[in-house]
């Protein structure tokens, strides 16, 4: 079992750029489970992975850049779902691919489009009874927790590994 595995894996990364991925090799690439990715393309209708016989998915290179781009929207830069929405909405698949690529970057989000828990356990700003200058202290600190998050994550690399990869 493990040898399978082990071959898959060898096999995934030896495939071409413009090859399609299975859902298993997505979800190993961005790191993130399985079920996540079957639940963005509930809440994002842009991702269109292609479905062969017996429901398998396939990712074409710009399923996989938009997937990118999603999560960096949602877990680099602390967007809610919703805000990622408004950001596809606004300013299309193109860019949000490209923030995927890692060639452009979403602009800070708006209170509203932050994923700060509240009180009550929702993503909402509203009703934290916090003033503008609270929420940007806030902003801040979760920027540079962010950036600490970063810094341990690039420790984590082995040292002949590419950060930017």
């Amino acid at each position: 079992m493990a040898l399978a595995a082990a071959r898959t894996m060898s096999e995934a990364s030896e495939k071409s750029a413009g090859a399609f991925r299975t859902i298993s090799e997505v979800a190993e690439e961005i790191d993130v489970p399985q079920h996540v990715l079957r639940f963005w393309e509930t809440r994002f209708t842009q991702i269109k992975p292609v479905k062969r016989a017996g429901g398998r998915r396939y990712y074409r290179p710009e399923d996989v850049d938009l997937i990118k781009g999603v999560r960096r929207l949602l877990h680099g830069q602390g967007y809610t779902i919703r805000g990622a929405q408004r950001i596809l909405k606004e300013s299309g698949v193109r860019f949000v691919q490209s923030i995927g690529r890692g060639e452009a970057e979403a602009a800070a989000p708006a209170p509203q489009d932050l994923d700060l828990p509240d009180s009550a356990g929702t993503s909402s700003m509203s009703g934290l009874g916090l003033s503008d200058s609270d929420l940007a202290c806030l902003q801040d600190v979760l920027s540079d927790l962010k950036s600490c998050r970063d810094t341990i994550d690039a420790l984590r690399l082995p040292p002949d590994a590419d950060p930017g990869a």
